[in-house]
């Protein structure tokens, strides 16, 4: 006698039985590897059921002679299903072509914590399908900011190509400290602290005001505004720092205002990965970032990722103030495994990682959560590894991007004149 997933087959009752039902198809992946990003670790064997855009049922490993019943039924044949990866960080979307100033919206003089990259993000951007052949189905971009310690607020955007594509705004507000060329870093730790500082005795003071007087005063500023949110721990505050000392300075005013607080770079973080884990205090890294880049990075390293996810610390792999390059996403969380990172928490790293960190609805394949999924052939961090199939909020996306269309023109016999074909 067969065997029979009850879930699988209740879903397809419910598809053939109500007309609600039966207009949102059911894919059913099987036999599939799924890395879940969850506490249910790694699946072999598995099946992952998805509706309407969610991801309804995953099974783990299921009897050979059970019968899976949906609309649709990818065999995977033992391949691998992870989540999509989420990319952050980076200016993907403001960025066409690097030396051509007339399609950089990256950074502005006047630019302060209001720089809002939401305004100018391209989804039709040439480099986003090249991030999709990556595996990342989101992101979260950045602006590169001005002369202001805010460079700007950071968005959350999934890779589809859709107009739509801007998932939310003021996901967290960015902090540039540090060495400066002319001055002393003095003043952008006392920039911080000043502002914060204000802010907090203005909110006190609102709450000591009668309702009347408040009433009477002048609507905050949007600086205001945020700073409010991050001091409420409603906006997390990402800090692009490097030297240990700053660090710690760091570490001290996440405990004096209580911030939601992530270091972004932070070559030295590895000195002081023990205060960081204590503190909870997240770092998002570049695991390819290996030389001294100034006397504030002296520390960088290829094991760094391993080292500090090891000590406790909470890690996102990215490629930090990259457009074009975030497609190689998935090498640097290999070169991360390569030097000593668990392979598991690498995967985290640039998955669950970053959705709790930056309090997004992905990052897992879990029932319940947006089918942001990605079917690789092989082993994801490999470079021989291919995708066969992407899905983001339940779609199967198109995987053909601009460089491809780029080698099938000029690998091809053409008519046209020579100028033209090479």
């Amino acid at each position: 006698m067969k065997k029979f997933n009850q879930s699988l087959v209740v879903v397809a009752m419910l598809a053939s039985l109500t007309p609600v039902a039966a207009s949102a198809a059911t894919t059913a992946i099987t036999n599939v590897k799924v890395y879940t990003s969850t506490e249910q670790g790694v699946l072999d064997s598995a099946t992952v059921v998805i509706e309407d855009g969610k991801i309804i049922s995953v099974n783990a490993e299921q009897p050979n002679d059970t019968v899976v019943i949906a609309d649709n039924i990818i065999n995977a044949q033992g391949s691998v299903l992870t989540p999509g990866f989420i990319g952050s960080m980076n200016y993907l979307g403001l960025v066409e072509i690097g030396q051509e100033k007339m399609t950089r919206d990256v950074n502005a003089k006047d630019a302060d914590i209001s720089f809002d990259p939401s305004l100018a993000f391209n989804p039709k951007s040439s480099a986003i399908a090249f991030a999709r052949k990556g595996g990342i189905s989101r992101n979260i971009v950045v602006p590169g900011g001005g002369e202001s310690i805010f460079s700007g607020q950071a968005i959350e955007v999934e890779l589809t190509g859709h107009w739509d594509s801007v998932v939310a705004t003021e996901k967290a507000v960015l902090v540039q400290l540090g060495a400066v060329h002319e001055g002393s870093r003095i003043i952008g730790m006392q920039q911080l602290i000043n502002k914060l500082e204000a802010r907090q005795t203005a909110l006190a003071a609102d709450k000591q005001a009668d309702a009347k007087k408040a009433d009477a005063t002048k609507p905050p500023s949007k600086e205001e505004l945020l700073l409010n949110a991050v001091l409420a721990g409603d906006i997390t505050m990402v800090v692009d720092v490097d030297r240990a000392s700053d660090i710690l300075q760091l570490i001290n005013l996440k405990a004096r205002f209580n911030l939601d607080l992530v270091l972004l770079k932070a070559a030295d973080a590895i000195v002081v990965a023990e205060q960081l884990a204590a503190a909870n205090i997240p770092v998002v890294m570049d695991a390819m970032r290996n030389l001294p880049e100034s006397f504030d990075s002296l520390h960088n390293s290829l094991d760094n990722a391993g080292k500090l996810s090891k000590a406790g610390v909470k890690v996102i792999l990215a490629t930090p103030g990259d457009a074009h390059g975030i497609y190689g996403l998935r090498y640097a969380a290999g070169n991360a495994v390569a030097n000593g990172m668990d392979y598991n928490q690498a995967m985290a790293s640039i998955t669950a990682n970053v959705a709790d960190i930056f309090h997004l609805d992905a990052g897992r394949i879990a029932t319940g959560k947006p089918a942001d999924m990605v079917l690789w052939s092989g082993d994801p961090f490999e470079y021989s590894s291919a995708i066969q199939t992407m899905w983001i909020n339940g779609e199967v996306q198109n995987m053909q991007s601009r460089q491809d269309e780029l080698r099938d023109r000029y690998i091809q016999k053409s008519t046209m004149p020579q100028a033209y074909t090479q």
